[in-house]
């Protein structure tokens, strides 16, 4: 199963599996079954207890088919992402940088049921063959379909965000003076694989960008983490 990676306005990286199609389908089978349980609730309701006029008609027009249209639209923005059966499945609706989705995203998201479920479930197709596992509908409100369950699987030390108590002290505060993008650019070097050369070179950069001459480091890389973790903990006194 492949990751999502989600990299924090404090860059911390959260990897997190979208949801197998099996899961999906199980999901929507799931749901499925709920509205066929409402549809014959609501038909015994109108045969016998309201009567055929025009209010009543009106009445069932509201009652019987808003909720069934529009059923994954409200499930998802009342329910933290989640119908019944995405609930059950333990999975849920997230936007790909982890955030919660917009109303605007999820009913662009339902919008694009009647494509990616109306015409012989083409929606699956991109479910099988995207990084993320995304429908149509996905993709247009960029959104993905994520496992409740591998938060659940995530152990952190809290000696991997010492930087994150209050009586940290940044080593370098001049880090003020670097921007979002530098700093993804720092991530990417310390996660990468790159060489010696490249990291001096960085940051020999970084120093300049930051006003100073000397580090107090003992290589470039141990230079570039504590920058990384001073911008961190600067950002979040920030909140």
């Amino acid at each position: 199963m492949s990751q999502s990676n989600i990299i924090t306005s404090q860059f911390v990286k959260i990897d997190q599996s979208p949801a197998g199609i099996g899961n999906r389908i199980l999901a929507r089978i799931i749901d499925s079954i709920v509205q066929t349980i409402y549809i014959i609730s609501m038909l015994f309701l109108f045969r016998f207890l309201i009567s055929s006029s025009t209010i009543g008609n009106i009445i069932e027009f509201i009652v019987f088919f808003c909720p069934i249209a529009f059923y994954s639209f409200l499930c998802e923005t009342f329910n933290n992402g989640q119908s019944l059966g995405k609930y059950i499945m333990k999975i849920r609706v997230v936007k790909k940088d982890g955030t919660q989705p917009g109303i605007g995203d999820l009913f662009m998201r339902w919008i694009l049921e009647l494509i990616d479920i109306g015409f012989s479930c083409i929606g699956i197709i991109p479910i099988m063959i995207t990084k993320n596992s995304q429908r149509f509908g996905d993709l247009a409100a960029g959104t993905m379909v994520i496992k409740i369950a591998d938060y659940k699987k995530i152990r952190v030390s809290l000696d991997e965000f010492f930087y994150a108590r209050k009586d940290y002290t940044p080593m370098y505060p001049e880090v003020e003076n670097l921007s979002f993008g530098q700093m993804e650019v720092i991530q990417k070097v310390i996660d990468g694989d790159y060489d010696y050369e490249m990291v001096e070179t960085l940051t020999e950069k970084v120093k300049k960008v930051m006003g100073i001459e000397k580090i107090k480091n003992r290589n470039p890389m141990e230079f570039l983490t504590t920058v990384l973790h001073d911008y961190q903990f600067l950002s979040m006194e920030l909140i």
